[in-house]
């Protein structure tokens, strides 16, 4: 009884497993991959097939839910080109496969290059869905740009930004029309579009070439000017580059129309023509200063400067040395801004000193420096130099003494708004601006005193 009981439980067990078995196999054959149509090419105008990212889907060297498909970049890295600030990760869409259960996945390369495969687009190929969607690449400007129709130069001619035939990225493999301005340096250039990169914001401008129309295109709008006096023509004019010790250009200036050496009544009109005469009489004292301004260098007429212009031939670019001025304190100023947009009564603070200074709610007490604002005299300075120095020398927050309003014991806190950009100079002003708040109670300043104020405030 006993071993038939064991034999009928041995047997029971034996089909339960071969029954598992059988349903693992039976699940794992019924496993199926969709299978993809044939592919067309998108024939649309390819500028309306610039597309993004959403995030909600991965790239695949095929269509995904084909089988051996692979993944090219996962949903997370499809998420980061969603959000990224580059034209680069942009998409350009030029083909599709619909696969036998209706899903539609279109073939996509980023404008860089760097990731190319098929991503799911939604359930019909009128338009893109799912795992991307329609970019639009630049926002155009035209309307609202002041310099659009006016006349414009290349400032600084050569291979960098020069004219493209769509800004970098903004469409997929987007060419330069010139690999270098320099031939077309004294060319009149017209600008007729402007339009920003949507990622990044930049400006460009299409510019029209009069004289060479196939230099016509997108460029950086930092790399136009509408000074003609800096336009290059490589013909008639020289280039002077003002160098400091180490080397590095600080300035440069454009020689222009210059007289040859052989006739000084004719201006040269070919390259390589002798003109040292004429570029050293036009390299006076006053031009080499207003192309040094801001810089904080000087010109000196030396005898190997002299001796660099007088050889000069059109088309050259002459190099020049420059010497730093002379390190000097620019004097800090302190203001108070203005209540409100409209109102006009912002006020200038004084430095309050004990026994020599009646408090007020425009005498401040300073910390001690142990140095000024300094730097070469002329040269100039960015509002965030000048806010770093006060931030890290204390002068972010500032307090009047303790003064009497009424009976009332009264002080005035001052935090640092904004700084002014200037130039470094003892005659000059570097100005910090603060709001101000009006307390009750007894001054955080009145167990301190400015001690030093010396030339480093105005």
């Amino acid at each position: 009884m006993q071993s038939s009981l064991k034999k009928s439980l041995y047997l029971g067990l034996a089909a339960l497993s071969f029954a598992g078995v059988a349903a693992v196999s039976t699940t794992a054959s019924a496993k199926s991959y969709a299978t993809a149509g044939a592919y067309t090419t998108l024939k649309s105008d390819a500028t309306t097939r610039n597309v993004e990212a959403t995030g909600t889907n991965a790239l695949y060297t095929k269509p995904g839910t084909v089988k051996g498909a692979k993944v090219v970049a996962s949903k997370a890295t499809m998420a980061k080109l969603a959000s990224s600030k580059k034209s680069a990760d942009y998409f350009r869409a030029y083909g599709v496969k619909t696969t036998n259960r209706g899903s539609v996945y279109y073939r996509v390369v980023t404008m860089d290059g760097k990731y190319r495969g098929y991503v799911y687009g939604g359930t019909s190929d009128a338009a893109f869905a799912g795992g991307i969607k329609s970019a639009t690449t630049m926002t155009d400007q035209t309307s609202s740009n002041t310099m659009v129709g006016k006349t414009v130069y290349f400032e600084n001619p050569g291979k960098t930004n020069v004219t493209w035939n769509a800004p970098k990225y903004t469409q997929y493999k987007a060419s330069k029309n010139v690999v270098s301005t320099q031939p077309f340096s004294g060319d009149t250039l017209k600008v007729t579009k402007a339009a920003t990169k949507t990622r990044e914001g930049s400006l460009y401008y299409y510019v029209e070439d009069q004289n060479h129309p196939s230099v016509s295109g997108w460029i950086y709008s930092k790399a136009v000017t509408t000074d003609a006096s800096v336009a290059f023509n490589e013909v008639s004019d020289v280039k002077v580059n003002f160098v400091n010790a180490s080397g590095t250009t600080v300035s440069s200036t454009i020689l222009q129309n210059l007289k040859t050496d052989a006739d000084a009544t004719k201006t040269a009109t070919a390259k390589g023509t002798a003109v040292g005469t004429d570029a050293t009489a036009q390299l006076t004292t006053d031009v080499a200063k207003k192309a040094l301004t801001g810089t904080g260098y000087a010109y000196t007429a030396t005898n190997a400067n002299k001796a660099a212009l007088l050889a000069a031939k059109t088309g050259d670019t002459v190099t020049l040395s420059v010497t730093q001025n002379n390190e000097v304190t620019t004097p800090i100023k302190l203001v108070a801004a203005a209540t409100s947009a409209t109102a006009n009564d912002a006020k200038d603070l004084s430095v309050y000193k004990a026994g020599t200074t009646t408090a007020s709610a425009t005498t401040v007490v300073v910390p001690s420096l142990s140095t000024g604002f300094k730097g070469a005299d002329g040269a100039a300075f960015t509002a965030d130099t000048l806010k770093a120095f006060a931030t890290s020398n204390k002068l972010d927050t500032l307090y009047t003494p303790s003064y009497d309003v009424n009976g009332t014991k009264t002080y005035t806190k001052y935090v640092l708004s904004s700084a002014e950009a200037g130039t470094y100079g003892a005659s000059s002003n570097a100005t910090l601006v603060y709001t101000a708040t009006t307390l009750e109670g007894t001054s955080p300043a009145d167990s301190t005193s400015s001690t030093d104020t010396g030339s480093i405030f105005a």
